[in-house]
């Protein structure tokens, strides 16, 4: 049972109500991550204009929701699991690439280096080594999309947070975020 219930669409404050709507046309249901941040409006348009931000840069969907997929394997998030294994998919991950980038991994070496990147983030709380930045520098990527790929990492840290604190209800079809290495 969530500890923060989510909001009702029609019984939500006005400026939630325009906020949800928003989510409704755009995905065409409101994930219950949204309907609980919609407790705040404030929270929930910080969350919904950083994501269009990001969602907007550089980087591809694929990669977007590999970098979600492993945080929210590193942060143990099972709501971010499900969502952003339904929202791979969607976006042409398979199955089995879901399941490895919630463990951090990929079978396409950029990718990984991505990955590997968004792990050494969570894991050294920002403090990422300069071994690391150079070589995703030698490997293609700009101070632009390693700017990026943190974003992404910070936003997903958010929402994961966000549904540990308000143990919000999957409403996507269930995936552990401590997927098996076997």
């Amino acid at each position: 049972m969530a500890r923060i219930e989510p909001v009702n669409i029609e019984s939500a404050d006005p400026k939630a109500a325009e906020l949800l709507g928003n989510v409704k046309s755009s995905l065409g249901m409101v994930p219950n991550i949204f309907a609980t941040m919609a407790n705040s409006p404030a929270v929930l348009e910080g969350y919904l204009s950083l994501s269009g931000s990001l969602g907007s840069a550089s980087l591809s969907a694929q990669t977007n929701e590999q970098i979600a997929l492993a945080v929210a394997g590193a942060n143990t998030c099972d709501y971010c699991a499900s969502a952003h294994t339904a929202l791979g998919k969607m976006a042409g991950l398979s199955q089995e690439e879901t399941n490895r980038n919630i463990r951090g991994e990929s079978e396409d070496p950029k990718a990984q280096l991505v990955l590997n990147f968004a792990r050494e983030i969570v894991s050294e709380k920002g403090r990422v080594n300069e071994a690391t930045l150079h070589t995703l520098r030698t490997n293609g990527f700009a101070d632009q999309q390693i700017l990026e790929i943190f974003g992404q990492v910070m936003a997903n840290i958010f929402t994961n947070y966000f549904n540990h604190l308000a143990e919000t209800q999957i409403d996507f079809p269930i995936v552990n975020s401590q997927i098996d290495a076997a």
